[in-house]
């Protein structure tokens, strides 16, 4: 009985000595991707509870909830930290910080299975942990599209077996809201990047288009748009070393292969990334970034292992290179506050091309069996290493003067709100003032004939200019651009940006005519106008030397009531003013 006895009192003391967190230090964090050899991925709750299990039974790690998602589930981030520091001020100090993105599209789930493994072999000790470098992982952006699982809707991809669905809950493609943040996926993102503020960012994906032998494929962001050393850094050191450090481990790795329809062997250029996409908005903040897109052919199991020694070479280049990146980034945040002119569009440049050795497969266009057209075909038994013209460079085609501030009535909130979210600086006028401001009007604009994300995008937009004073009322707002915010701030307020928010369709309201006239009445008005102001008239004379204005009796009308002082100033007029330095 005393035996009974003692032994029952030392399994109490066992288990209020033993924490939780030593119970699950013996926990098995086997993956079910490696429990199914390689053929499967977790659901979204398998992920997240995976994560919170390692939390608790490893200090180094932290799991938090940032903002809500369209799904009405949370964003979590987490942070692996061997110094047990969580607090982002702190953290900077002292260390760089690379973000790692997975589940933008839950279909292209190879960065979900091989993070959840890159952070429990680091924190196990199977490979060394980073000593300059905090790590931070979204495990699953797309929540909603994680939830929505099957096994048919990524048609040209080799597994596994089950995945998530590209759209989001409300099925935006949450790669195409970073700056219009249509979503709360978008919103809570921008939170986070803010609260992180990374040195380095990776989004992890898989490929659709041509076929070749690479597994791993990289698409860092353009340099040239980067600009400056950073940029230079990016271009001439960051990716050679990339691709270097994964051909030592025999991972051979290529450019993004922006190829549709055809096959590469002609070479292609790169993708120029804007902002609507992680890593062109991540840019912004002078974050160097980079997708990786693993080829959609390969066997999953393939893949993931690829993506895995992927991010263990960008996190050891951090880990060397940490210093010289944050320096870079600082200038180049420093070197914003000086700039004049800052281009808005880009386009290839055709004189300088890139050569290198792509190893691809023989390809061609034989008759279909079903439609009787030509369809393409690659000969997987034909495998080919041939030089290709990589087009990586690009030129500015339109460039802006950079303002010293920028004027935003308040009714434009939700603009405003933007602004906030993504930690802009402003004052708002105190009482109302006259401001000598320039003016943009829209002068010609295109617009997508079929819906894209939620919207009729905007392009090849075109403005003219004036200058003037203006009275605007207590509480619009002044926004300087010597912030840190100061990309963002130019190629979202600039209409000529390919995602600037008027392209997005935030200002439509204005391109709208809101008061006109009736012939009848406008008929008698106009007589006595220019019967009043022989300029006018004279003008008018002149216009109608102009076949077509002549022959149009309603145009020459509207000619003469956008004269007159009852047209309205707010059609096409741009509602975000420009404070000249």
């Amino acid at each position: 009985m005393q035996r009974i006895l003692l032994a029952i009192c030392t399994l109490l003391v066992f288990s209020c000595n033993t924490s939780e967190k030593d119970i699950l230090k013996n926990f098995d964090f086997t993956t079910l991707f490696e429990k199914s050899n390689g053929t499967e991925t977790p659901t979204y709750s398998e992920v997240i509870t995976y994560y919170r299990n390692l939390a608790k039974g490893y200090a180094e790690i932290n799991i938090q909830e940032i903002g809500i998602t369209d799904s009405g589930n949370p964003l979590h981030m987490v942070t692996l930290n061997p110094d047990r520091e969580f607090d982002f001020e702190t953290i900077r100090k002292t260390k760089r910080v690379l973000l790692i993105n997975n589940g933008i599209h839950p279909g292209e789930s190879d960065g979900i299975d091989a993070t959840m493994m890159l952070f429990r072999d680091i924190i196990q000790g199977k490979i060394e942990a980073p000593k300059n470098t905090v790590l931070v992982t979204i495990p699953v952006y797309n929540i909603g599209g994680a939830l929505n699982r099957n096994s048919g809707t990524r048609t040209n991809q080799n597994g596994p077996k089950e995945y998530g669905f590209r759209g989001n809950a409300r099925n935006y493609d949450l790669n195409r809201d970073f700056i219009k943040n249509d979503t709360k996926n978008a919103k809570a993102f921008a939170k986070l990047f803010h609260l992180v503020q990374p040195d380095v960012f990776i989004d992890n994906h898989v490929s659709n288009g041509a076929d070749y032998q690479y597994t791993l494929t990289h698409l860092f962001t353009q340099h040239n748009k980067l600009g400056g050393e950073l940029g230079n850094y990016l271009h001439t050191q960051m990716h050679p070393k990339l691709e270097a450090s994964l051909k030592n481990k025999k991972w051979d790795i290529t450019p993004y292969v922006n190829v549709w329809g055809t096959t590469p062997d002609k070479g292609w250029t790169q993708f120029m990334d804007s902002p609507r996409y992680s890593t062109g908005y991540t840019t912004l903040w002078n974050t160097l970034g980079m997708m990786v897109e693993t080829h959609m052919l390969k066997p999953y199991k393939q893949r993931v292992e690829g993506t895995y020694e992927l991010m263990k070479s960008m996190i050891e280049i951090t880990e060397k290179d940490g210093e010289t990146i944050r320096s870079l980034r600082e200038k180049a945040f420093i070197e914003q506050s000086e700039q004049k002119i800052y281009p808005v569009n880009w386009k290839v440049d055709t004189t300088r091309v890139t050569k290198f050795a792509f190893e691809g497969y023989e390809g061609g266009f034989i008759n279909s069996k079903i439609t009787g057209a030509k369809r393409l075909k690659y000969y997987q038994d034909k495998p080919y290493s041939k030089e290709i013209d990589y087009k990586n460079y690009f030129i500015p085609i339109t460039k802006i003067k950079v303002p010293k501030a920028y004027v935003i009535p308040q009714g434009w909130w939700s603009v405003i709100d933007l602004l906030k979210l993504n930690q802009i600086e402003f004052k708002m006028l105190e009482k109302d003032s006259v401001i000598t401001v320039e003016t943009y009007h829209i002068s010609d604009y295109k617009t997508r004939k079929n819906p894209y994300e939620g919207h009729y995008l905007h392009y090849n937009t075109s403005i003219t200019k004036s200058n003037g004073r203006i009275t605007f009322k207590k509480g619009d707002i002044i926004v300087h651009t010597n912030q840190r915010g100061f990309r963002y701030l130019i190629e979202t307020l600039e209409p000529e940006a390919p995602d600037s928010f008027f392209n997005w369709n935030f200002f439509d309201t204005t391109l709208q005519q809101k008061e006109g006239f009736s012939p009848y009445v406008w008929e008698d008005k106009a007589v006595e106008l220019l019967k009043q102001n022989e300029n006018l008239r004279i003008q008018f004379e002149e216009k109608k030397k102009d076949t077509a204005f002549a022959n149009n009796w309603y145009t020459q009308l509207d000619w003469i009531h956008k004269q007159s002082n009852h047209y309205e100033k707010a059609y096409m007029r741009y509602p975000v003013y420009r404070v000249l330095r």
